[in-house]
């Protein structure tokens, strides 16, 4: 590491940040340009980062660059790495870095150094003219969000490598299917892209990039209001979509579940709570039991609810009917139908329970029988609130 890089790294206190800004340029031809854009590589941030690099890497390096050389334009002047022509690239490359973690960018009333829409024309401006402090406040103001997001996110993904989470990332999800069973096929084996070839209309489909804690009933209203409702302001969109994910549900105690936890948005805070997402496909099975290659068939293709947690769990909530453990008895003369019990069901269902768990999933079952009394509803609300206290976003 150069001493001047030493010396970024003693001033924003980034000293664990594994990518050096040096990265992003290559060595000048004199003393005058010791450092030069490599140009073809920040313009590519845009669509991905470099090879053998993450993106959070690489939005760090990115925040370390540019609130590097905005304090040194406002204060000294010295050890700038870059100029009036390609601070905007890299502004860009930025802005498209941040948004493929979720992450809100910063918003800049200037994005050069000097000129009539630079820095040094803005604190001019903004009374800013004899003091270096106002104009590292000023950065700070614009960039520091960013940098303890990120931060923030370098720590989960640190505690992540520790701790019994999810295996795998998150995807896509494939939900809510109202209708005739979405038919799914693997379009690119390579990256894992899947498409729904029939029936698409009847389920929902959400493949923005996973928030660093988890997915809130905002973001979901976001989503929505993008994909389905652009016009459609925020409660306006809420109110649609909770009618829409809750006419996938064809049970009453499934129904009563998503009732109980979804009151919670109307309440102060509520639409920062997780998002509680029903019928959500796991996996997809070409195969049946009744096409005669049951050696391939999966048991459990959906679950009945997800919630994405702040604290990245993924929590499964499965609300069992007869049905899940046994097959019914013909009518007897009163016309009631009654049910045996099959063991081989029971046996499908725990064996599955452990694949998840032992995947890093946590899951919570209720029997549709203790959702039907009186206290039903005094039940979830206990269950809920214990289990939305235990994963809450955490502090660092």
């Amino acid at each position: 590491m150069s001493a001047a890089s030493g010396e970024l790294a003693r001033r924003d206190g980034s000293q664990g940040w594994s990518m050096d800004i040096e990265a992003f340029f290559s060595s000048g031809d004199s003393w005058a340009e010791p450092w030069v854009l490599n140009i073809e590589l920040v313009e590519s941030l845009r669509f991905g980062p470099p090879a053998g690099r993450g993106e959070l890497d690489v939005a760090i390096a990115l925040t370390r660059l540019l609130y590097h050389d905005f304090v040194s334009h406002g204060t000294d002047g010295k050890g700038r790495y870059l100029n009036d022509e390609n601070v905007p690239l890299v502004i860009k490359a930025h802005r498209a870095v941040l948004e493929r973690l979720a992450l809100k960018p910063p918003t800049w009333p200037f994005r050069t150094f000097d000129g009539p829409r630079g820095f040094g024309t803005y604190w001019r401006d903004n009374d800013m003219r004899g003091s270096w402090q106002a104009r590292r406040d000023c950065i700070e103001q614009i960039l520091g969000p960013t940098r303890d997001a990120l931060e923030e996110l370098q720590e989960l993904e640190y505690e992540r490598r520790f701790t019994k989470g999810p295996s795998g990332s998150f995807k896509n999800l494939i939900f809510a299917a109202d209708g005739a069973k979405p038919e799914i096929v693997l379009k690119d084996a390579v990256n894992n892209d899947v498409e729904i070839v029939r029936h698409a209309d009847s389920c929902l489909v959400f493949t923005d990039p996973l928030p660093p804690h988890g997915l809130t009933w905002r973001q979901m209203v976001a989503w929505w209001t993008k994909n389905h409702q652009p016009q459609a302001d925020e409660k306006t969109a809420a109110n649609s979509l909770y009618r829409r994910l809750y006419r996938s549900l064809d049970s009453w105690p499934e129904q009563l579940l998503m009732r109980t936890y979804c009151a919670r948005y109307a309440e102060e805070g509520g639409f920062d709570l997780p998002a509680l997402i029903p019928q959500v496909y796991l996996h997809y099975a070409p195969y049946t039991r009744r096409s005669g290659k049951q050696s391939g068939a999966l048991h459990r293709q959906r679950m009945d609810f997800l919630l994405l947690a702040p604290d990245r769990s993924r929590i499964v909530i499965e609300v069992d009917g007869v049905q899940h453990y046994g097959r019914p008895n013909p009518p007897d003369e009163q016309g009631r139908v009654t049910h045996t019990a099959v063991p081989r069901l029971y046996a499908e269902m725990v064996a599955e329970d452990r694949r998840l768990r032992l995947a890093g999933y946590e899951i919570y079952r209720f029997g549709g029988w203790e959702l039907a009394g009186s206290d039903g509803k005094r039940r979830l609300e206990e269950f809920f609130t214990e289990l939305l206290g235990r994963h809450e976003k955490p502090t660092l």
